[in-house]
């Protein structure tokens, strides 16, 4: 068996996956890999797929899938799996760290103290104490993020149509009851069609003015333009940014160039802890798959 990891994995992951045969990172070896182990960077397209002739199984290192063609892999019997729930601590505490830093103005109080400046007065923060946060998907990220936002005294809801019971959030029946008076949204669902752009005019419309809009989700479920918009107009208070539509987004993308913007570089699921908890998950798919005659 050849495995081939072709994106970023932990370093200790290659002697781990030994057992089950041979190991490389060399992508030129793609038409013999049995294995590919992929995160965000590879797209395994339906040429990619194609190309691969033994192909047996597709393990993507984090939460979604949308990277992967599933339809033309099913159609070439390559089973195709992810880590769920290994990315969950690592994206809720990102996503959480970018809802902290905008009331409390950490990146313009870094920047202006770096200039030598000392804007103490300036720089009016606001608690999250007591504020209402809607979370726009609750599976296993969303509520590790509902979790800490209740331990900061936040109110809490959601909406998720695949979910009908949370312990941590009120889940509302629709996605613009669930805006209506939030103080923060913070995005946690896949890209599929139905997601692709579902932050735009009309659903910042349903939002209250001043709230903030967290995204550690898929950068494209947010219309660029509608948010870049209202950020310029103050109907957004502020967008906080992991994810991008591409990585590195383009030089156009508007998100860049709007204000009052946090933006980190696709770190959410980077903690070493995470990589090691993926890798975990990762020898245990491959254990699980060859036991059952798959591979």
């Amino acid at each position: 068996m050849l495995i081939l990891i072709s994106d970023a994995f932990d370093p200790s992951l290659t002697e781990k996956l030994s057992q089950f045969g041979d190991v490389t990172d060399d992508k030129n070896r793609l038409a013999e890999a049995d294995v590919v182990l992929v995160r965000s960077k590879t797209k395994c397209t339906k040429e990619y797929i194609d190309e691969a002739a033994n192909l047996k199984l597709i393990i993507r290192g984090g939460v979604g899938t949308d990277n992967i063609d599933k339809e033309h892999a099913a159609s070439k019997n390559i089973i195709v799996r992810n880590t769920p729930k290994a990315s969950s601590i690592a994206v809720a505490e990102i996503a959480f760290a970018l809802m902290i830093a905008v009331p409390n103005r950490i990146v313009e109080a870094h920047t202006s103290m770096a200039k030598g400046e000392w804007i103490k007065k300036e720089l009016k923060r606001t608690e999250l104490f007591g504020k209402t946060l809607c979370l726009v998907g609750v599976g296993n990220i969303g509520t590790e993020v509902a979790k800490r936002a209740l331990a900061f005294g936040m109110k809490v809801k959601a909406y998720d149509k695949f979910i009908d019971k949370s312990e941590y959030a009120e889940l509302k029946a629709t996605l613009e009851d669930a805006l209506a008076d939030a103080d923060y949204v913070s995005l946690h669902t896949p890209l599929t069609d139905e997601t692709r752009g579902m932050i735009n005019a009309k659903t910042i419309g349903c939002m209250k003015d001043g709230a903030v809009l967290v995204n550690t989700g898929r950068g494209a479920c947010v219309n660029a333009e509608d948010t870049a918009e209202a950020l310029n107009s103050g109907k957004l208070r502020a967008y906080a940014t992991d994810v991008w539509p591409s990585d590195p987004p383009p030089d156009d993308y508007p998100i860049l160039k709007a204000p009052n913007v946090v933006m980190t570089p696709h770190l959410g699921a980077s903690s070493k802890e995470n990589l090691l908890r993926i890798g975990e998950e990762v020898v245990a798919i491959i254990t699980e798959t060859k036991e059952g005659g798959q591979l």
